[in-house]
């Protein structure tokens, strides 16, 4: 006597597939939403410059030393900063860790 061993796949339910050419209900898809055109202030995009200066390694290393000096340091070595970066400089001290210190004070 022996027993008959069945496959694992005896154990689950058996469920029919649709054939492929079947119509199938579908809810329509809603139509893609539209992107808001949200421009940005002026000062965003200045803190924007300033990222783009400090995460582009041809003007050296950022740490230890201010954007104005790392800024003074890239044209003394040739390497044409953008005017522009300087002028945002010499106009304001725009801080990228102001938000991030105000954020952590609400904690």
């Amino acid at each position: 006597m022996t027993t008959k061993r069945g496959l694992i796949t005896d154990s689950f339910k058996v469920v029919k597939k649709s054939r492929r050419g079947a119509k199938q209900r579908k809810s329509p898809t809603p139509p893609p939403s539209q992107p808001e055109d949200v421009a940005p202030s002026a000062r965003e995009e200045d803190l924007q410059q300033l990222k783009q200066f400090d995460l582009d390694w041809r003007f050296g290393p950022c740490t230890g030393i201010s954007r104005l000096q790392r800024w003074e340091r890239a044209k003394l070595h040739g390497l044409n900063p953008a005017e522009e970066i300087r002028e945002l400089l010499l106009q304001t001290q725009l801080s990228l860790w102001l938000s991030y210190t105000v954020s952590l004070s609400l904690l």
